[in-house]
């Protein structure tokens, strides 16, 4: 069955069929969804999906984007969040470049902070870097990023990025970009790196896969990533499924 590694469902996107929508994902050959945090506020809502759904984990952390409004008072709280059950990561964190607020400098701060959180709660972290390739890698070479591991999410970068993070022991999320025809960096990394460090995400409710690109997206999209996947490497789609599966599960270190 298939792993979604990185899912937003506490989005506003889902209020009226969330609780549906999850049920319906076994059924739909999805064994798991990872909701990832993105904020306090979103990373509260995390811990309770995983309270009310079984096949649910979680990602603690705040989205460079919403780093404005963090202080040691919230730092505090997102160590303890760390350590409930279920929660299998410190993420997504990282750097965005693509908006000028809030500024990089409280962005590298809590970048650095959050990757800390991880090496003293022992988690791997969930990357997300946008237009800041250069200050992403500088500072989690500098922070020793691959003792702690994890992926980066959505990765969005060339081939020689990629070897960077696969030489650091990161696994790369390939998710609905992967389907789009002007996607052709990401399909030379998905021919060039190895299945052994490949996950599947949706980042739902965004990045719709072709062909409901601009729609909401959810993991009910996942077989037309690993359809494209599929294409890219040759290699059956049943084949990718099992060995995502298991790297995702190696990963977040999630042991049946």
């Amino acid at each position: 069955m298939i792993i979604d590694t990185h899912t937003h469902y506490d989005d506003e996107a889902f209020h009226e069929d969330r609780d549906a929508l999850l049920s319906s994902l076994a059924s739909h050959g999805v064994e798991m969804a990872v909701n990832i945090g993105a904020s306090i506020q979103s990373t509260k809502n995390t811990l309770e999906l995983i309270k009310k759904y079984s096949f649910i984990c979680g990602a603690v952390g705040v989205h460079p984007s919403e780093t404005g409004e963090m202080n040691e008072h919230l730092m505090d709280w997102l160590k303890e969040a760390a350590g409930q059950p279920k929660v299998v990561a410190v993420g997504e964190i990282g750097l965005d470049y693509y908006w000028d607020e809030p500024q990089r400098e409280i962005q590298k701060k809590w970048f650095i902070r959050q990757l800390d959180l991880a090496r003293e709660t022992k988690l791997p972290v969930v990357i997300h870097s946008r237009d800041a390739a250069k200050d992403t890698l500088d500072i989690m070479k500098g922070q020793k990023a691959g003792d702690m591991g994890g992926v980066i999410h959505c990765f969005s970068y060339g081939a020689e990025l990629a070897r960077e993070y696969l030489n650091m022991g990161f696994y790369l999320g390939i998710g609905g970009v992967v389907t789009f025809k002007n996607a052709r960096k990401l399909k030379e990394v998905v021919e060039y790196m190895p299945m052994e460090r490949m996950v599947l995400e949706t980042d739902c409710p965004y990045l719709s896969p072709e062909p409901f690109r601009g729609r909401r997206n959810s993991s009910l999209n996942l077989p037309y990533i690993i359809k494209a996947v599929s294409q890219i490497k040759g290699i059956p789609e049943e084949e990718i499924i099992s060995i995502t599966n298991s790297n995702a599960k190696a990963m977040y270190r999630i042991h049946d």
